[in-house]
């Protein structure tokens, strides 16, 4: 007996960074917040812009344009921060919006392109016009 809900599908938010989608498992993310004062650190990896507070607990925010190599928003263009479980802690990552949350089959990702392809790259999924890159966080070191 088939159930509406099956284990091989996935429940994903998706993001846009620059004008690129990009989605993850809904699971991973704890919440959307705006982008606000980010303390910088010391010695940080250049990715890295710093930490917040949020609500007591200390939390790095990292932008992932910087960690992919995509061409920077300007000063003050970045919109919210998606808070993530990411390895085990929670990790703040730069976004310019939150586009959906969407129900697919796992079979429906494909597999990641051989050129070029990195460990955080789950595959891509093909939605019509849009191709949306499935990101992995538990690979994104």
């Amino acid at each position: 007996m088939e159930t509406t809900s099956s284990v091989a599908d996935i429940q994903m938010v998706t993001f846009l960074l620059g004008s690129e989608e990009y989605g993850v498992d809904v699971m991973d993310v704890r919440e959307i917040v705006d982008i606000t004062d980010v303390t910088k650190v010391a010695n940080a990896p250049s990715h890295v812009e710093g930490v917040i507070d949020l609500r007591g607990s200390i939390v790095p925010i990292v932008s992932l344009k910087k960690r992919f190599g995509l061409p920077e928003a300007a000063a003050g263009d970045y919109n919210c921060i998606a808070v993530m479980d990411f390895a085990g802690a929670l990790t703040g990552f730069v976004i310019d919006e939150v586009t959906d949350v969407i129900r697919v089959a796992r079979r429906d990702i494909l597999p990641p392109l051989e050129l070029g392809s990195e460990p955080w790259m789950e595959g891509i999924l093909s939605l019509g016009p849009r191709l949306i890159v499935v990101m992995n966080l538990k690979h994104l070191a």
